[in-house]
């Protein structure tokens, strides 16, 4: 299994009840029942308002990197992706467990 965490941070002066990170928030919360690789998938507003601290986490998982892979490319995970490049900037990691 591999697990695929996404942490974003908000551009400067972009905010959470803007209707454009509203609606990249539900795009990912959508994604969980629309892509089959998905084994485990949860995403959520950071609730510590700490300085270095990212704003929207997405925490998930895939059984392997072919899997991960067709996750990346999948069409609902790219029109998510693309609407928080609007808004936003991120950290990933990857790794087996």
């Amino acid at each position: 299994m591999i697990r695929h965490l996404v942490l974003f941070k908000l551009n400067e002066g972009i905010e959470r009840d803007d209707p454009r990170v509203q609606a990249g928030a539900e795009a990912f919360r959508a994604l969980g029942g629309q892509i089959e690789e998905l084994r485990f998938w949860e995403c959520a507003w950071n609730i510590t308002d700490r300085p270095i601290a990212y704003d929207f986490a997405i925490n998930s998982a895939v059984e392997d990197a072919d899997a991960l892979l067709r996750y990346l490319e999948h069409p609902a995970h790219q029109a998510a992706a693309a609407q928080w490049r609007e808004f936003a900037t991120w950290v990933i990691a990857d790794y087996p467990f």
